[in-house]
Order: structure tokens, then C-alpha cells, then sequence
């Protein structure tokens, strides 16, 4: 930090820290379906055991596994492993970067020792500068990665085709990130020790010859559950070996659904011991004691399977099969539950059901009160959806309090407070108001919607020309920009909140007149008008 000088074991606890997560004995929501005893040890907490990571100076939280890498992270974790960093901890010499100080005392020091050796690859961004507290992405990791393992870029590979090289060698877990976090360093420090050097030796057995690390330090043991992106699917979990694993809706309601010759297309997924990249939750995981007394890993409560016509690693043959089989992903913003009374229906990634509410209108919620402490508001905090609900029918409204809500087509999503256990759907026609929603068959609510329009929030406009509505309407404001946009109204009879991309919300004019609007952000140039009749 600027204005900070720490020693050896202070800086890399300050820059290489990431967060230990305890070994889980998660257990699912569903007494049925309680797990037993799972070991589950995350990359973060192997790095740190290892004495690759450290923590700083308020120890390993989760705020810093989140927070993100900087160039100066990773030219201190390249000197690290390739034995250099004492030395360069300890150069005196004057000559520097030119925005050396904009690091504390002890990296100006790596800094300068780093424009003195020019040959470990750390040249600077040009015009004199090292910018070392620009973030990183996982193509620039890789590089000082596969340069520790004595590879060099523009020789052994181009820096363009880095992590495609990387990937040869067994190191994609954080693949394709723009930046990266220390849970993304942690990961990929990780996969690394299982990594060939150039002479044939595994990156584990380099680092103890050079003193890195103990002679007694030893690869993860248990099975690796990995991050693989598929091209169509996302990123989806696979086992150590490659083969994908798999969801079955039906164990929403009864976790030991699958059993006899579905147990024969679908062999259960069972990891006693289980190593997780660091941006997984240990506490998410656990081992379902099936009925038939065997072991099965969950995720979230879903118990996970291989797909038996899955030969190749990555092959996804299973995803959609028979409406009911589908890849399992950390970033679900919804699953499907299917029952036998009810069919398919859409829950939580954890498999809690979703309802919607018969008296909303499409954009608009009208649960408040009471109303909303027993049907609490659904607000995704993932992205993915299962093959076949259609991603264009998911969408999310600010509401009048200014907190977010999930929709389908348009309406609203909640959850019901006395749903408890994984599966349970007790809110199904309560009061004849309240439903499950298969988004298959989903087409509203009976309640009339009064008549809407839409304004799309495009590339800094709020459309061409004013928009005439009649009084009572409904007016949607919707934001298809990536930069986040308001719209209030000069007169004070409105104003909808800053929208994200994606994000929309409702207001109703009841009185006619004339209603000129702006962007707060950008008021001096988006500026919109709405004439009521």
C-alpha cells in the first residue's frame, strides 16, 4: 500500500491472500435429503496450507477473495515462484518505473528490481510506466504462469495464443476473464502444481527444489471438480477427469427419484474428499445418504449424476434429456422442479420454489406489506437458465422501495415462507391467488393489465419523438444500454431509479398533461417527453 513498508511475509500476505474457506459438512435444506459428512477443501484453503498465499493484515476474508488482481500481484507472485522474490524485496538500486510511487516503499523496491532485470519478462506498459496497480486478466496470469513452469512468450508460445497454450497444459480454470480476482489466482496457482515444468518435473517438485516450498508439501488429495465452458452450455462442473455431471428436476421433491435403470443411465457422482476452485462455496456442497444406503455428492441440495452416453471429457449428451436432465453450474438463476401432481416447475438454483402472483400485472408488483413478509420478492443472482426456458422471458424490475425482483415475461417472482425444505411447493394455489409456473405453459395472470407501453432505453436515447398514452397506462421504462440510465420527470411526478442493462421499471400517470423527463446521468443531452390524454 502506498505509503507502507512490509516485509517479506507482510507483502505477500497484503498482494496474494485469498480466502480459507473451512472444510463443510453442508447439509441440504431437505431433512430428507440431509448430507452426511463431506470433506471439502477449496483451492483457496490448499494455497494458503501450502504457504503459497497469505493473508493481510485483517487475515483471509471474504471481501479480499473477491477483491481484484493487479499487475503488481502478479509480477510479485512471478518472482515468488521462480525463486527471485527475496532479492528482489532487498534491491537498493535508484533507477525506476516512472510511477513506482504509487506502491508503498517494499514494491518500489520490486519494481525497480524488476526495470534491473528485464529479462524475467516485466518490461513495463511503455512511456516509462509499470502501472502496477492496473487489474489483470487470466490471459497475462497464464503468461507468468507458464513462464514459472520455463516456458517463454514469442518463443515457446505467441502472447496472443497464451491461454490456448495454457490450456495444453492442462491450466483453463480461470480461462476467459477480463480480470481476475486473488479466488481466481488461488485456482490457478493450484492447477499449476500439477503442471509439467520444461524438464519433465511437475511444477510441486520445481518449487520444492528451489525452496518454495516444504519438502513434505504434497498435491490435493480427493477428487477435482472442475469449471468447464462449453461453448453452447456455459460454464458447467465436470469431474476430475472431464465428464460432465448433471441435475435430475424430479429430486427436487424427492432426492432419491432416480433409482433402478435410471440409476443405470445416470450413475451417481459420490466424493467423499473434494477439491473446489476458490469462486465455489465449500458450504454449498455435501454427500446425500440415499435410501439404498449409498453416498452422493450434492451441490445446493441437487444430488449430481453422470449421463452413461458421455464418453468423451466434455461431452454433454445428458443436458435436456427428456425434459429433466440438465449440466450443473454454480450460476443457475433458476432450476426446474418437476412433481408428479404439478409437473415442471421453476425453482432457485437451491431448488426453492418460485410462484407468481395472480393479481400482478406484467412489470408492476402489487404484494406490499404483509403481503411480501409472507411471499418474500426473488432477485437472481445468477444468469444461466436450463435448455428450454427462454432467456428473453427472464428479466428484473426495480421495485417501489428501490430493491430488485426477478420476472418471467414480465411478472413478477416470489417465494412462499412456509416452502421450508428442498422442493416443498405449499404455496400452490394458495387462496386460489398463488401459483407455480412451469415456464412451458406460462402465459399471465387473469387479471386484466391495464394498457402498457414500453420505453427502450437505446444507445443514449429514450426514443424518437414524445410518447401519447392515455391516463391510467402503464409505461415501462427498459434499459438495453450496458452504461445505467434514470428518467425523471422535471415537474417531481416520477422518478425512475438508475437502471443496469436488462433492468426495468413501471410507472402509471393517472393525471393528462404534458410530462417532460431526463437522465440524471446524462440530463444535458437524454431528455424524453410524455403527453397523458
Amino acid at each position: 500500500m502506498k505509503g507502507k513498508s512490509f516485509g517479506l511475509f507482510g507483502l505477500l500476505a497484503l498482494l496474494c491472500a485469498v480466502l480459507l474457506i473451512p472444510v463443510s459438512n453442508a447439509a441440504a435444506a431437505d431433512p430428507a435429503a440431509a448430507p452426511g459428512a463431506a470433506t471439502v477443501t477449496t483451492d483457496a484453503q490448499t494455497a494458503s496450507q501450502l504457504g503459497l498465499l497469505l493473508g493481510d493484515g485483517d487475515g483471509v476474508t471474504a471481501a479480499y477473495l473477491a477483491k481484484g488482481a493487479t499487475r503488481i500481484q502478479a509480477a510479485i507472485i512471478s518472482l515468488r515462484l521462480q525463486g527471485h522474490l527475496s532479492e528482489a524485496m532487498a534491491y537498493k538500486g535508484t533507477d525506476n518505473f516512472s510511477d513506482a510511487a504509487s506502491v508503498g516503499a517494499s514494491n518500489q523496491a520490486v519494481l525497480g528490481y524488476l526495470k534491473d532485470h528485464p529479462e524475467l519478462g516485466w518490461n513495463g506498459t511503455g512511456g516509462g510506466k509499470f502501472m502496477p496497480l492496473e487489474p489483470i486478466s487470466s490471459q497475462q496470469l497464464y503468461k507468468v504462469l507458464l513462464e514459472s513452469l520455463g516456458y517463454r512468450s514469442g518463443t515457446d508460445f505467441a502472447y496472443a495464443q497464451t491461454e490456448t497454450f495454457a490450456a495444453g497444459k492442462g491450466l483453463d480454470q480461470i480461462a476467459g476473464n477480463a480480470g481476475i480476482t486473488n479466488a481466481h489466482i488461488a485456482t490457478a496457482l493450484i492447477e499449476t502444481l500439477s503442471a509439467k515444468t520444461m524438464d519433465g518435473k511437475t511444477f510441486l517438485a520445481s518449487l520444492q527444489a528451489k525452496g518454495v516450498l516444504s519438502a513434505s508439501a504434497s498435491l490435493p488429495s480427493g477428487d477435482r471438480l472442475r469449471l468447464h465452458k462449453d461453448a453452447k452450455l456455459g460454464t458447467l462442473f465436470t469431474d476430475g477427469q472431464g465428464r460432465t455431471l448433471y441435475y435430475f428436476t424430479k429430486d427436487a421433491a424427492d432426492p432419491n427419484s432416480c433409482t433402478g435403470d435410471c440409476l443405470k443411465a445416470w450413475p451417481i457422482y459420490a466424493a467423499q474428499n473434494l477439491q473446489i476452485p476458490a469462486t465455489l462455496n465449500a458450504a454449498d456442497f455435501g454427500m446425500l445418504n440415499r435410501a439404498d444406503g449409498t453416498m452422493q455428492t450434492t451441490y445446493k441440495g441437487w444430488p449430481l449424476y453422470y449421463f452413461v452416453k458421455d464418453n468423451a471429457p466434455g461431452d454433454t449428451l445428458g443436458e435436456a434429456v427428456g425434459g429433466v436432465w440438465f449440466v450443473a453450474k454454480a450460476d443457475y438463476a433458476a432450476m426446474l422442479g418437476t412433481s408428479k401432481t404439478l409437473g415442471n416447475y421453476l425453482t432457485d438454483a437451491a431448488g426453492r420454489t418460485l410462484y407468481y402472483f395472480d393479481k400482478d400485472t406484467p412489470g408492476a408488483s402489487v404484494c406490499e406489506g404483509n403481503c411480501l413478509v409472507n411471499w418474500p420478492a426473488y432477485y437472481a443472482s445468477g444468469s444461466a437458465l436450463p435448455t428450454g426456458v427462454n432467456a428473453a422471458d427472464w428479466g428484473t424490475i426495480i421495485r417501489a422501495d428501490g430493491s430488485k425482483q426477478s420476472t418471467f415475461k414480465g411478472y413478477p417472482l416470489y417465494y412462499f415462507i412456509k416452502d421450508v425444505n428442498h422442493g416443498d411447493t405449499l404455496g400452490q394455489d394458495v387462496n386460489h391467488i398463488w401459483f407455480v409456473l412451469n415456464p412451458a405453459t406460462f402465459a399471465g395472470t387473469t387479471t386484466p393489465a391495464p394498457k402498457t407501453y414500453t420505453i427502450e432505453i437505446k444507445e443514449y436515447s429514450f426514443g424518437m419523438g414524445p410518447l401519447t398514452v392515455e391516463a391510467g397506462s402503464h409505461i415501462v421504462f427498459k434499459n438495453e444500454d450496458e452504461v445505467s440510465h434514470s428518467a425523471v420527470a422535471v415537474n417531481g411526478s416520477f422518478a425512475v431509479p438508475l437502471l443496469a442493462e436488462g433492468e426495468s421499471y413501471t410507472i402509471t400517470l393517472d393525471k393528462p398533461g404534458v410530462y417532460d423527463f431526463y437522465c440524471e446521468p446524462h440530463m444535458k443531452f437524454m431528455t424524453g417527453q410524455i403527453i397523458v390524454k
